[in-house]
């Protein structure tokens, strides 16, 4: 009998009109309206959503109605005290943060210039310092104010968001070594190298297989991350075991926990891993195309992770495949689980989707490119999120757009918020920006 991954594989995914026969509740959202003719392509409306009558069209806030109310938030998984301590917040990757996103167009307190683009997702911590990687191979940490605390060097890029530990910085860098770097002053308490690919810099398949890219921190502080393998490190940096996928790939998703301490991870060979004690494997399941997306997990248990195939799947901690639904274009992005189970996650067809727990599609919005970061889920449900034609975007519950921020470069980065509302979030103008509503007159004088 054939598999599910089988009969994917024979089909024409555009012709998936059988699809809830074979996968239960697959579900393919309608395909976007064309452009005006005329008008170009999208991408080329950089200050714009989409391309009307011939023009690019500004994007204004949804009028007349005021926000939804929001349904009430399932518990969150239980976190450390930081704000934002790791990339997707949590061992579960939820996306969720418990502190309110500005529900009107924020204005840009500060930016801090580095000398790379930034992908790197910050990370934020108790006090207020935001931890954040640049393409110039450095890391670097900022007060609140946006005045430089202190700097290190890595060998090679640094595309991943640190991930925090009591009074330590875990960050991973192209030159193959997670580092682990005093939260106070940068200085360096240790660096590992775990795998061993004879090229730690470069280009080419060999230079790139162990790079250490997102990191998790586990409620125990077991350290996980990817690179020729899984692994997972004490705190000091000693291994405690490493899982070796039987072709040589490089695993960049950060590994998920699951509520039994499942570990679940992503690889390049187009698979996904669920790792039990030891690191011994329970079960994979086989896409058709690189998993660089992050897994979410659900409060049920539900593993939602999205494919280079175009598709965003949803398993059961078995394995079993509950549904997947098709996009028009490979989905990087790491899914955020939002009120009641929604399921939010960006596409590079330039959709945000919205999907419900059955797997049906309940909205999507346009943005004017690719979506290549991922969503913050607010403590309200408002959706916050990136695009590569530089904005960053907030959304309602229901779709409508709250306010977009028009940056300098693509947005990639996910954004990290802070307990007084202010987002921080990276760009490709190699800059990091902090925006915020300023505090009316009023307000302020109250305030004192």
């Amino acid at each position: 009998m054939l598999s599910v991954t089988a009969l994917l594989s024979l089909t024409d995914v555009r012709a998936l009109v059988p699809c809830a026969l074979l996968l239960g509740a697959c579900a393919a959202p309608p395909m976007p309206p064309p452009a005006v003719p005329g008008c170009g392509h999208n991408p080329e409306c950089k200050s714009a959503r989409v391309c009307e009558q011939d023009h690019c069209a500004d994007l204004r806030p949804s009028p007349e109605a005021p926000p939804p109310s929001p349904e009430p938030l399932p518990e969150l998984p239980p976190r450390g005290l930081a704000p934002a301590p790791m990339f997707r917040m949590d061992p579960q990757h939820t996306g969720r943060s418990p502190y309110r996103a500005p529900t009107r167009a924020p204005h840009e307190a500060w930016r801090f210039q580095t000398g790379g683009a930034i992908f790197s997702s910050p990370a934020v911590a108790e006090d207020g310092t935001v931890i954040f990687g640049a393409h110039d191979r450095s890391v670097y940490a900022l007060s609140a104010d946006g005045t430089l605390r202190w700097t290190f060097q890595t060998g090679d890029l640094v595309w991943t968001g640190p991930a925090l530990g009591p009074g330590v910085v875990y960050v991973g860098s192209d030159d193959d070594h997670l580092y682990a770097l005093d939260l106070q002053d940068g200085s360096l308490r240790w660096k590992v190298r775990p795998g061993s690919c004879r090229r730690a810099v470069g280009i080419g398949p060999e230079a790139a297989r162990c790079d250490i890219d997102q990191i998790t921190v586990g409620p125990d502080g077991t350290i996980y991350t990817g690179g020729d393998g899984i692994y997972a490190l004490r705190p000091d940096g000693t291994l405690r075991w490493r899982f070796q996928p039987p072709q040589r790939t490089h695993c960049a998703a950060a590994p998920a926990l699951g509520p039994d301490g499942t570990v679940y991870a992503g690889c390049q060979d187009d698979t996904l891993y669920a790792l039990g004690e030891g690191g011994v494997r329970r079960w994979e399941f086989r896409a058709q195309d690189d998993l660089d997306s992050t897994p979410a997990i659900g409060p049920d248990g539900t593993i939602y992770v999205g494919s280079d195939d175009r598709r965003l799947y949803a398993l059961d901690p078995a394995g079993k495949l509950r549904f997947a639904v098709l996009t028009e274009g490979p989905v990087r992005a790491s899914p955020a689980i939002g009120p009641n189970g929604q399921i939010y996650v960006g596409s590079y067809d330039g959709l945000l989707y919205a999907v419900r727990p059955d797997g049906s599609v309940a909205w999507t919005f346009r943005c004017a490119d690719r979506i290549h970061g991922s969503p913050l889920i607010d403590a309200q449900g408002l959706i916050v999120f990136g695009a590569q034609d530089d904005r960053l975007y907030a959304l309602y519950p229901d779709g409508r757009l709250a306010w977009s921020v028009l940056l300098d470069g693509d947005v990639d980065s996910t954004p990290a918020l802070a307990p007084d509302g202010t987002l921080y979030v990276g760009a490709d103008d190699r800059a990091l920006h902090a925006l915020r509503v300023p505090v009316e007159p009023r307000q302020r004088a109250r305030a004192f």
